[in-house]
C-alpha cells in the first residue's frame, strides 16, 4: 500500500461559551440546519421558530492551535417565565459526536449559566434516544410528548448539580477526548 489511512482531524479542544459573534450565531444557524434539516428530517428547510427572537445561542467551538474554527455543536436557551428556563435545539456536527463530550459540556453551560441568571427550573424536551444523556447528568423525565411527529421527554435539570457559571460569554474550554 502505498499511502497509509489517515485518521480525521480532531482538535485538541473546543471552547463552549454563548455565541457572541455574528460568526458563531451564523454557524450554530447551519449546524441545526444541518442536523435537524438535512439528517434528521424533522423540519424542512429551516428550524428556526418563534423561541430563536429570545433564545440565546451557546456554540462548541473547535480551534486550529489558539484559533477559533468552526462552531461543530449548539443549543440554545431561553427564559420562559421568571426563573424558569428551557434548553433546545441541543445539535452536534457528526463528524465532532465520536469526540463524546459536546453534548454534555453544552448541557452544562445552559444550565450552569441559567442558573446564575436566577434560574429556579430548567427543562428540555428531549428525542428519546437522548434521555440516557441527560439521566446521567442528573435530568429526571416528567413526562413522555410528542413533537414534530416524534416522540420525546419532557425533562428537569438537577439545578444541585449545575452551579451559576457567571461568565458565559467566554465559556470554558472542553478538551477532546474519543468516544469508547
Amino acid at each position: 500500500m502505498l499511502f497509509e489511512p489517515v485518521r480525521p482531524f480532531v482538535p485538541a479542544g473546543y471552547q463552549i461559551k454563548w455565541a457572541v459573534g455574528a460568526w458563531e450565531r451564523r454557524g450554530a444557524a447551519e449546524l441545526r440546519r444541518a442536523v435537524f434539516c438535512d439528517e434528521q428530517k424533522v423540519f424542512e428547510g429551516d428550524d428556526r421558530d418563534a423561541v430563536d427572537d429570545r433564545a440565546i445561542p451557546l456554540v462548541a467551538v473547535s480551534s486550529l492551535a489558539v484559533a477559533h474554527d468552526a462552531v461543530v455543536g449548539t443549543v440554545r436557551i431561553h427564559e420562559e417565565a421568571p426563573g424558569v428556563w428551557w434548553g433546545s435545539r441541543l445539535a452536534v456536527a457528526a463528524e465532532h459526536r465520536r469526540v463524546g463530550a459536546l453534548g454534555a459540556a453544552l448541557i452544562r453551560l445552559a444550565v450552569s449559566s441559567a442558573h446564575a441568571r436566577g434560574c429556579t427550573r430548567f427543562f428540555a424536551h428531549v428525542q428519546n434516544q437522548n434521555g440516557p444523556l441527560f439521566e446521567r447528568l442528573r435530568w429526571s423525565v416528567l413526562d413522555e410528548v410528542e413533537l414534530h411527529g416524534r416522540p420525546h421527554l419532557k425533562m428537569e435539570a438537577d439545578l444541585a448539580f449545575y452551579p451559576p457559571f457567571t461568565t458565559p460569554e467566554t465559556g470554558f474550554y472542553a478538551p477532546a477526548r474519543r468516544a469508547a
